[in-house]
């Protein structure tokens, strides 16, 4: 009868050891359940702000498409204008009837870029823009504020909302 009472105490005891273990593997893996939960939380937030970012440069690329086609344009509509300068009142010369193309020729792409949204920045005898305007002279001028366009020497452009070339100027002092 002692040894049945002994294995019985045994037992007993191995059952609270082994409620003790389970005790601590329950606790053990309830922190290892939280970790990974957390884990898991912070991967989703990090793949929602990569997918957030990644659309928005496709928008902004969207947005903007055709701005390298545009900036390459604006050199033959400086071209142009150079040529346009050159006119003269005598129509009659070949001259002046290849300048009548020109001028009609320019008035197209005008429309074309304008019809895209570019617009040419208006800083003729307006107070300088650092944003918009590239200082490249700069001139004491009687009767001038300083700080006001007195000259363009390369207008700028703007296509939608960005500074696509900054106008070059010339500035009183």
């Amino acid at each position: 009868m002692e040894k049945e009472n002994n294995k019985k105490k045994v037992k007993e005891i191995k059952k609270k050891n082994t409620g003790v273990k389970t005790n601590k593997e329950d606790n053990k893996l309830k922190e290892e359940n939280k970790s990974l939960n957390e884990k898991i939380l912070r991967i989703s937030a990090e793949l929602q702000n990569i997918r957030r970012r990644n659309d928005e440069e496709k928008a902004r690329m969207c947005k903007y498409e055709g701005e390298e086609l545009i900036v390459k344009l604006l050199t033959i509509i400086d071209n142009f204008e150079r040529a346009i300068k050159l006119d003269d009142s005598n129509l009659v010369d070949e001259v002046s009837k290849f300048l009548e193309g020109f001028k009609m020729i320019y008035g197209n792409l005008l429309n074309i870029l304008e019809s895209m949204e570019v617009k040419e920045i208006d800083c003729l005898n307006k107070e300088f823009d650092p944003n918009t305007m590239e200082a490249v002279l700069t001139i004491h001028e009687e009767g001038k504020e300083p700080g006001i366009v007195l000259d363009v020497l390369q207008k700028g452009y703007m296509y939608k909302d960005k500074v696509i070339r900054h106008a070059m100027v010339r500035v009183s002092e």
